[in-house]
């Protein structure tokens, strides 16, 4: 793939820096955004924005520096998204507005405000998740959200496909991050008060088809093949990058 300017909303930590790690490896101009501050092992050519996703002017504003910073966008990835479970007599307002909001506003905002300036052969690859695709107990609020984000970049690629423009989505099952560790090791999660390890374990012995589960970096080279030439002629999937737990 030729030198891509790439910006990714939630790029600092868990699978969008694993993500923005491994653009930047393979020589893509990099951009990322964040609600913290820049984090001081991002590699100093990797530009750096604070925002909040949920904010349609903030995600403007994200993209508007990243063209100006590198004077193009070729790649827009969505990491947007909290995975938290509570069972739903005990979803509240700003539970919603830490879990939906972020992953449908952020997926919405951050892909509107990249169609105004992705080229023809420009693509968005938004972060959903198995979630996505299938409900489960204490996790309402995530499922919507996500079946939210797998509906979007369904709509999106046939809006933007006349444009030239690709939107595709991966949908990861749990994948080893810090904040998937900390969500599941709360009262309401599947692994019920069990050690997370020890949950994590069974459910990749007893519900996935290759006896594992997909690392930080499989999901980052399956947005990278999204992203490619190689995936000229794939838009509006969302792929599973789950070991087999969902065959479709």
């Amino acid at each position: 793939m030729k030198r891509s300017v790439v910006a990714i909303a939630g790029g600092t930590r868990g699978i969008g820096r694993t993500i923005a790690d491994l653009f930047h490896l393979r020589g893509h101009a990099v951009a990322v955004c964040s609600r913290s501050p820049r984090d001081p092992a991002l590699p100093t050519d990797i530009l750096h924005c604070s925002i909040d996703v949920r904010r349609r002017e903030e995600q403007r504003k994200f993209v508007a520096t990243v063209v100006d910073h590198f004077e193009s966008l070729d790649v827009f990835v969505s990491c947007a998204g909290v995975s938290r479970w509570r069972a739903v007599q005990d979803i509240d307002e700003a539970f919603t507005a830490e879990v939906v909001e972020t992953s449908v506003l952020g997926t919405l905002w951050g892909c509107a405000a990249a169609a105004a300036v992705l080229p023809r052969g420009g693509c968005i690859v938004n972060l959903s998740s198995l979630a996505g695709k299938r409900g489960s107990a204490n996790n309402s609020a995530y499922c919507a959200a996500k079946f939210a984000v797998n509906g979007i970049t369904q709509s999106l690629a046939k809006e933007l496909g006349p444009r030239g423009i690709r939107v595709n989505a991966v949908c990861p099952v749990y994948v080893e991050t810090e904040q998937i560790l900390s969500s599941l090791a709360e009262p309401a999660s599947p692994a019920q008060g069990h050690s997370v390890s020890t949950y994590l374990s069974s459910f990749a012995e007893t519900q996935t088809a290759l006896g594992r589960l997909p690392t930080a970096t499989e999901v980052a080279e399956a947005v990278y093949f999204l992203a490619s030439p190689a995936a000229s002629a794939i838009t509006g999937q969302c792929i599973n990058v789950d070991c087999g737990t969902l065959p479709q």
